[in-house]
């Protein structure tokens, strides 16, 4: 009798399980919990947001996180040697930063390392050997290096499974899913007659048919024949989960929309017990012997599991090092920047302009201010404030349009609203909703007959020459404006009075929420004749991440329906009579008008101008000399990043912007966020004038308009946890592109429609950025540095926050990103001893 026959059939007699006891169970219960627990989401691609990979374990110190990953995940969490190696012999790293990096450690003077040490390090690599799971050391037979190694099929075969699983989009034969994820795979192994094969395990069925019925069943088996002491259970789990990386962020993005809907969601959990199942079905191919010499082994390498994890962070000390050293360099810079500002004459404010805090704005709120110093420029989160989910016209399907750590309070749908209208018409909205879902399914059809097998070939015969003209766009790109694909499927003379609706809420609740987001915004006290508000979108061609390049605070998607809905908002009538009762007053002669700036092409699309007033129009028209030339600066000052001849002819830059958009074969419409280093909190006096070089985010704040602290504490709530989570998605897939990044652009494959990619055809999900979304071909375009974020305000309202939120504690205390305050001419850096002078 082998292994696996002799323990499993114990195990489902009984006989183990009553040896179980009922503090083990609650043991391993928990332990389930914290490994699920550890595992950070990620978002969809049509919904694609910028997240932490680590954003769960912040309550760990970094180093001990990066420890843990590099012994649990082979995960490198710092920068790796060899790019500071890099940086250092280009002098972008200098003496003077690693004395730095050197006098803020007490741990590195205690231990005698100096500068000498640090560099002996960059030759070597901080990889350590992972423990060892059940399957690694199962893998140890003579014809293991003539077949797939059992880990590699292991996470493929899963993630095949979970990819059919989990397509709603894609697949036009979809499976029955009512069983559970657990159940599903153990039908598909059922079935799978090559993976046995692929294995090198032709008896592989045998062993599918003992598996346990049920994932908690098929989680206790396994721990109990492990024989792990209880202390390394939640450890050992997470290690599990970390081969299915890219499966168990998709299934933690699940629980967590399910928790901002009060519910819950266990496909994690059933995907741990999955791959825990795997362990149990792998001892088929052995027997006793070799079964217990792999329990052995396993409990042997684990029981040292501690001792190894202390000293992995001990030995990361260096790393940290050159981690401090290499963010000195750009911090440096930034602070001797900031110092040097002083308060100018503000001119007579003509227009305002309210930007995301996107680090992409920065270079256009410079270029508007220099061409045009009546411009007022303001920094606040591309979703304007508006808790929303949007439903396009005649479709049922609702997306949200804030950041993902919040839940949408309030809805907004599609209307036909002719100009001078004071609201959309029902009866006209309903006939469009008609004609546009009867284009739509003419569409769906036409395009269904491209993916049948049997009609592939008679539908291009039949198509002809029509069948062409995709490709054509593809072989010569044109100069065509950016799609607006909510419009897709609308007649042409009812697109420009489609217009998104706040649905109906009372006129007290509006008046609140307009007060809120100006009062935010810094807009309650002076408003200009005419308000911009800015929001922003990418442009791109067969772009599987494009909604990555588009807003992350509106939740991947443009910024366009919010800075609409706003300013329809703000503009009516009885909500500022409303705000007037609040002693907030809008002038009569005051219009918002929503706008997008093209992060590609750094244009600015403006829209519902027909509800406009004919003065705000003529202000408006008269705006347009100052958006082209800025938007030409811009432009002139990105184009080297992007291979682009410089200096260019307006229309030429502009038309060469325009391909590189339209273009299906170009890997970088933009660099995105790419270099984001810092975000300020502050008035923009405190930057005006500045060149940031696009790495900072800026979010307008006035400490003397905040007498409660309560922006402040929203923004050190919100929008610094948002710009953290851009910041370390860029590092993580910088530091880690193997891992952490989503490989190479041109090797992806779409997954489910919306779930993410592969690379290649299998292997496990990919999560992260591309390889061609950090490096230009030749080097790292952006540089793993910690964000630094800057406040201007007293000290004793950011410390009041600190103290009062756990998670900005745990941000600052384990090392996650860096704080600053301005203090009188100079800057205090946050320390967990206290406040003290920056020494850069």
């Amino acid at each position: 009798m082998n292994a696996f026959t002799h323990h499993s059939q114990a195990a489902l007699a009984g006989s183990a399980r009553a040896a179980w006891t009922e503090d083990q169970t609650r043991q391993l219960e928990q332990a389930c919990q914290d490994a699920c627990g550890a595992i950070a989401p990620a978002w969809p691609l049509d919904r694609a947001i910028a997240v932490n990979p680590h954003w769960t374990r912040v309550g760990l110190p970094l180093r001990q996180v990066a420890a843990r990953m590099l012994l649990l995940g082979g995960i490198q969490v710092l920068p790796p040697r060899e790019q500071l190696r890099q940086a250092w012999e280009q002098g972008r790293v200098t003496p003077a930063d690693l004395d730095y990096a050197l006098a803020q450690s007490a741990e590195a003077a205690a231990r005698g390392i100096d500068v000498a040490y640090c560099l002996s390090v960059l030759g070597s690599s901080t990889q350590s050997p992972r423990l060892p799971l059940l399957i690694d050391v199962l893998d140890n037979d003579p014809q293991r290096h003539r077949r797939l190694s059992w880990r590699q099929a292991i996470t493929h075969q899963v993630s095949q499974t979970c990819a059919a699983y989990f397509d709603r989009h894609q697949a036009d034969w979809q499976p029955q899913r009512g069983m559970g994820l657990y159940a599903f795979w153990r039908e598909t192994l059922e079935h799978d007659h090559g993976i046995g094969l692929l294995m090198g395990l032709p008896h592989l069925a045998r062993g599918i048919r003992a598996l346990p019925g049920c994932a908690r069943e098929a989680e206790r088996w396994v721990m109990q024949h492990l024989g792990l002491p209880a202390e390394v259970w939640a450890d050992y789990l997470e290690a599990v989960l970390l081969t299915v990386n890219g499966w168990a962020s998709w299934c933690a993005y699940l629980g967590w929309q399910a928790r901002l809907e009060q519910g819950s969601d266990a496909h994690l959990r059933e995907l741990l017990a999955i791959r825990m199942a795997w362990g149990a079905l792998l001892l088929e191919c052995k027997d006793d012997a070799a079964a217990s010499h792999a329990f052995h082994t396993v409990q042997h390498a684990w029981a040292r599991a501690p001792e190894r994890l202390q000293q992995a962070q001990h030995d990361l000390l260096v790393d940290e090092l050159w981690q401090v050293a290499l963010e000195a360099g750009y911090q440096r810079r930034l602070a001797a920047q900031l110092r040097q500002t002083a308060a100018a004459p503000v001119p007579a404010i003509e227009v305002q302009a309210a930007f995301c805090i996107d680090v992409r704005s920065e270079p256009l709120r410079r270029a508007l201010e220099s061409v045009h110093p009546g411009i007022q420029t303001l920094g606040f989160a591309g979703f304007f404030g508006l808790p929303v989910a949007y439903t396009p016209l005649a479709s049922e399907a609702s997306r949200p349009q804030l950041p993902g750590l919040l839940a949408p309070a309030y809805q907004v749908r599609d209307g036909i609203q002719p100009a001078g209208a004071a609201a959309a018409s029902g009866v006209l909205t309903a006939a469009v909703a008609r004609a546009r879902r009867r284009t739509l399914a003419a569409r769906e059809q036409w395009q269904g007959n491209t993916r049948w097998p049997g009609s592939a070939f008679s539908f291009v015969e039949v198509a002809g020459v029509t069948a062409l003209g995709g490709l054509w766009k593809w072989l010569r790109p044109g100069r065509a404006e950016r799609a607006r694909d909510d419009l897709a499927g609308l007649p042409t003379r009812y697109r420009a009075l489609c217009r998104p609706q706040l649905e109906t809420i009372p006129l007290a609740d509006k008046v609140a929420l307009a007060a809120r987001v100006l009062h935010a915004m810094g807009l309650d006290r002076q408003i200009a004749a005419l308000v911009l508000l800015v929001g922003h979108g990418s442009q791109s061609a067969n772009n599987a991440h494009a909604a990555a390049l588009d807003c992350g605070a509106c939740c991947g998607q443009t910024g366009e329906v919010n800075a609409r809905t706003l300013a329809q908002l703000l503009n009516e009538r009885e909500v500022r009579q409303g705000l007037q009762a609040r002693g907030i007053a809008i002038p009569d002669d005051s219009r918002f008008l929503a706008v997008l700036h093209n992060t590609t092409t750094d244009e600015v699309e403006a829209f519902d101008l027909d509800l406009l007033p004919p003065a705000s129009q003529q202000r408006w028209h008269a705006l347009q000399p100052v958006l082209a030339e800025a938007g030409h600066r811009v432009r002139s000052e990105r184009a080297a990043r992007l291979g682009l001849q410089t200096p260019q002819a307006p229309e030429a830059l502009l038309k060469a912007l325009r391909q590189r958009a339209n273009d299906g074969a170009e890997t970088r419409p933009e660099w995105g966020l790419t270099g984001n280093a810092a975000f300020l909190i502050a008035p923009r006096a405190r930057s005006r004038g500045l060149d940031l070089g696009g790495r900072c985010f800026l979010h307008d704040y006035d400490a003397g308009q905040d007498a409660d602290g309560s922006v402040l504490e929203l923004l050190m709530t919100a929008p610094m946890l948002v710009t953290h989570w851009i910041n370390w998605q860029y590092h993580a897939s910088t530091s880690d592109p193997a891992r952490l990044g989503s490989g190479n652009k041109l090797l992806h494959n779409v997954v489910g429609g919306t779930i993410g990619v592969f690379e290649g055809n299998g292997g496990d999900l990919r999560i992260g950025l591309s390889r061609q979304s950090l490096h230009d071909g030749q080097r790292w375009v952006h540089e793993p540095l910690r964000l630094t974020v800057v406040i201007d305000a007293p000290q004793a309202a950011i410390d009041d926050i600190i103290a009062r939120h756990a998670i900005v504690r745990q941000l600052l205390a384990h090392g996650w990103l860096h704080l600053w305050r301005f203090a009188g001419n100079g800057l205090a850096q946050w320390k967990p001893e206290g406040w003290q002078a920056l020494l850069l």
